[in-house]
């Protein structure tokens, strides 16, 4: 395995028990508009991360572009193949008749299955005897979407994950493309549902989805970046889940910003209005002070007013208390965004 330099974060968000630091959450920020300038950033904003799930407009971009009017994908689809979603039945179905158009299955997909996020989001325990298949992947829709671009370019559909594979050539692409990493030095690895992933520096990941609110059409993928960010943040329920944080971050957003998680410590969002996006990652890969420190960001930037701060105070952890309901400490964003 190669040795790699790591990443020199600092400290974002810190957990306070009697007014003393007890866990202190490392991460990094960048802003960073749509021609590339970086606005704003805290920690390291230039060594490559894995983006996780947050690089799911850029895998759907090649399709979007090309062959969106042949399968007959409205704006709903378009924001399921861009989805980590929960694997509630209005996502279930969607995944399965889209899969339906090119013949294909539930055992097409090669993303494995799990519980569906909705459980344990909501702290609710699925039927006892409840299966769960494929279908019910977050990745599904990712999934589906390389289907139908292997069927769109004639290729194959089964090894549909390889790295050498028509359908990830052109996702290899689109990253590049976006992110202004040169294909021949993207950082790949092997993400959680086996599809390949790729490693970004949080400034070129940033812009890559600056870019996707620009009106003008892309020199390469046309109206594709603008339909796909305009389709995520009219469908957020598609796109995440009840309970979780895209959907609260682009409701609040009011139709200005298109958000995407990414496991283990990602969070990318751009305004619609401003042509400006924000990508963060915490080192420990950990949800709620991640959260504290983007809604942070935000507040800094002079994002939010009172109605979207009321909309993001489910994202903020309550103050911590005992076994006994005594409140013993809170979480607290400590990432100050230095302008550049």
């Amino acid at each position: 395995m190669n040795t790699h330099a790591l990443p020199h974060h600092v400290p974002v968000t810190v957990a306070y028990r009697g007014g003393h630091p007890e866990n202190i959450h490392h991460g990094s920020l960048a802003v960073v508009n749509a021609q590339g300038q970086l606005l704003a950033s805290v920690g390291d904003v230039e060594s490559p991360l894995f983006t996780r799930s947050s690089l799911k407009p850029f895998q759907a971009m090649p399709l979007i572009a090309h062959a969106a009017e042949r399968y007959e994908l409205g704006d709903a689809d378009v924001a399921l193949l861009c989805a980590s979603h929960s694997g509630e039945p209005m996502h279930v179905e969607r995944v399965a008749a889209l899969l339906a158009k090119i013949g294909a299955g539930e055992s097409s997909l090669a993303c494995g299955s799990h519980v569906p996020f909705f459980f344990g989001v909501n702290g609710i325990l699925p039927e006892p005897g409840a299966r769960f298949n494929r279908l019910h992947h977050n990745c599904s829709g990712k999934h589906t979407g390389m289907l139908l671009l292997a069927h769109a370019l004639g290729a194959p559909q089964g090894g549909y994950l390889d790295s050498g594979h028509a359908v990830q050539l052109e996702i290899a692409r689109s990253v590049s493309h976006f992110s202004g990493v040169p294909v021949d030095q993207l950082v790949r690895g092997t993400d959680g549902c086996s599809a390949p992933n790729y490693a970004l520096p949080l400034r070129s990941l940033a812009h890559a989805f600056a870019r996707l609110t620009l009106e003008e059409l892309d020199p390469v993928y046309g109206k594709a970046p603008l339909r796909i960010a305009r389709a995520m943040s009219r469908h957020p329920e598609l796109v995440s889940g009840q309970g979780r944080n895209d959907l609260a971050l682009m409701r609040a957003g009011r139709g200005d910003w298109v958000s995407k998680v990414g496991a283990d410590g990602v969070q990318v969002l751009a305004s619609f209005s401003r042509g400006i996006g924000i990508a963060a990652k915490v080192s420990d890969g950990m949800l709620p002070p991640l959260m504290v420190a983007f809604v942070s960001a935000m507040e800094q930037l002079g994002w939010l007013d009172d109605d979207s701060r009321t909309a993001l105070a489910s994202l903020i952890p309550p103050p911590l208390k005992n076994a006994a309901g005594i409140e013993v400490g809170e979480m607290r964003a400590v990432l100050q965004l230095r302008a550049t």
